[in-house]
């Protein structure tokens, strides 16, 4: 059986602008699931991206 390495993905920190009414409710969703803002919004992105239309 292979050995387990611990690693820490590769992340970057940014800044974005977002309304407030807009963070209230994240952070409501985040705190409703258990989780950290910043992995909800990831999870969030992630989501999207799998599933966006590729044509414009």
């Amino acid at each position: 059986m292979p050995k387990f390495v611990a690693r820490k993905p590769e992340k970057e920190v940014i800044s974005m602008r977002i309304s407030i009414d807009l963070l209230k409710e994240v952070d409501e969703k985040a705190a409703a699931v258990g989780i950290s803002r910043n992995e909800l919004i990831n999870q969030m992105i992630v989501y999207a991206l799998s599933n966006m239309e590729d044509e414009p």
